[in-house]
């Protein structure tokens, strides 16, 4: 495992890092952690060098934190840094700060988080750092040995992520970067600009949620360009530890076979190891990205549960595979994954989030939750427009794009 500069904490983090957002879940309930598999996969990673662990309060319903916390057992909580995050979208007063810290503390069985981030921070969540003070509250956690670093995770703008970073002198920052994803949220100028000031910068979203693991056919004609041969994962992957500004790259690995690849991924990596060779294909391979994606859902399940039951990523992902993918047989079969999922409320079965975009009411709770400030609405609209009615993407998307 290759380790590099956390920002200026003096620590050394491993460049890569498991994020426990995805962790292996149950084949029938897709949606809980299989805790077994879900402790060996982190297990397993911490043996492998992996030294950096991060998890959050709403991960995998509540479940993650705790299940982190068995993983970390028997001298594995001594061998990590321990990332979580608080809730921040959840604390309405000045003590809720207090209040989910302990409670994280005892899930993940633990005196301290060596990391604590404000999660998914944005215009509204500065506010509210402001409003209730907790600034203070996480500085007094810091005092009190409860936290040794503090930073946050981000999804909102430039201004606002420069606006934030000037707030205080933090030691870590979350975002989310892949080599799609440039130009949102921090972009590659928030990207040095946090560095410049010294912070741990932590890249989420690598693979733009493992969008770029499955690329059309045109991109592999690109990448076998290559002299090197590298999988789709790779070529992101090394996208990102080639630049100097990153400390780490989480990745949301839910299998051994992923780790494994990852890891091996991470001992080929270094600063500045591409050749312009290597950047033009990727700079091809964004161009090929570009003209297909339609809805820029990373699936990262903030908007679920649905009240209405649907599966808002699963929606979005099955329109994008249709979008990007060029074999007829793929696409019908891609279809006819949607055609499964429940179209009526008696075939619903709310433990599995599992209805189609048809069941979607309007009822817009999910537009403040989502990070990317997708127009979810509207967009399962067209959605079940394309995968039902049989319009076709392009007459959709020139017409109401």
């Amino acid at each position: 495992m290759k380790y590099r500069k956390f920002g200026s904490t003096g620590f050394k983090v491993s460049a890569l890092g498991l994020g426990c957002m995805r962790l292996p879940t149950k084949r029938l309930m897709p949606l809980q952690a299989d805790v077994p598999k879900s402790i060996k996969l982190i297990k397993s990673a911490v043996d492998k060098g992996i030294n950096y662990i991060d998890t959050a309060w709403l991960y995998h319903f509540g479940a993650s934190e705790k299940i982190v916390g068995m993983a970390l057992q028997g001298g594995y909580r001594e061998k990590v840094h321990l990332v979580t995050k608080s809730p921040l979208f959840l604390v309405n007063k000045a003590e809720d700060f207090d209040k989910f810290l302990n409670k994280q503390l005892k899930k993940m069985q633990t005196d301290y988080i060596d990391t604590y981030l404000f999660h998914s921070m944005n215009k509204s969540g500065l506010e509210k750092l402001k409003k209730y003070h907790l600034m203070d509250k996480m500085i007094e956690a810091k005092k009190e040995g409860k936290i040794k670093y503090i930073g946050f995770s981000f999804h909102d703008t430039l201004p606002v992520f420069k606006e934030v970073v000037d707030f205080y002198h933090w030691d870590v920052v979350q975002i989310q970067y892949n080599y799609m994803d440039t130009a949102i949220q921090a972009t590659t100028e928030g990207l040095k600009y946090a560095a410049g000031k010294g912070m741990a910068v932590v890249i989420m979203e690598p693979l733009k949620g493992g969008r770029l693991a499955n690329p059309p056919a045109e991109a592999w004609e690109v990448m076998a360009r290559s002299k090197i041969k590298r999988s789709p994962v790779d070529w992101a992957l090394q996208y990102l530890w080639n630049l100097p500004e990153i400390s780490l790259v989480l990745s949301g690995m839910s299998n051994l076979q992923m780790l494994n690849e990852n890891c091996d991924s991470a001992d080929r990596s270094g600063v500045s190891s591409l050749h312009e060779e290597d950047l033009n294909i990727i700079d091809d391979l964004i161009k090929i990205y570009r003209k297909k994606i339609l809805v820029p859902c990373t699936s990262c399940k903030y908007c679920l549960p649905c009240p209405s039951g649907v599966n808002i990523p699963q929606n979005f992902a099955i329109l994008n595979n249709v979008a990007l993918e060029r074999s007829n047989v793929r696409k019908w079969l891609n279809k006819r994954d949607y055609k499964k999922m429940a179209n009526s409320p008696e075939k619903l079965n709310q433990a599995k989030s599992n209805g189609n975009a048809s069941l979607c009411i309007n009822c817009g709770i999910c537009l403040e939750k989502c990070p990317q400030e997708i127009k979810i609405p509207d967009e399962l609209k067209k959605v079940h427009l394309i995968l039902k009615k049989g319009k076709k993407i392009g007459d959709i998307y020139e017409k109401t794009s």
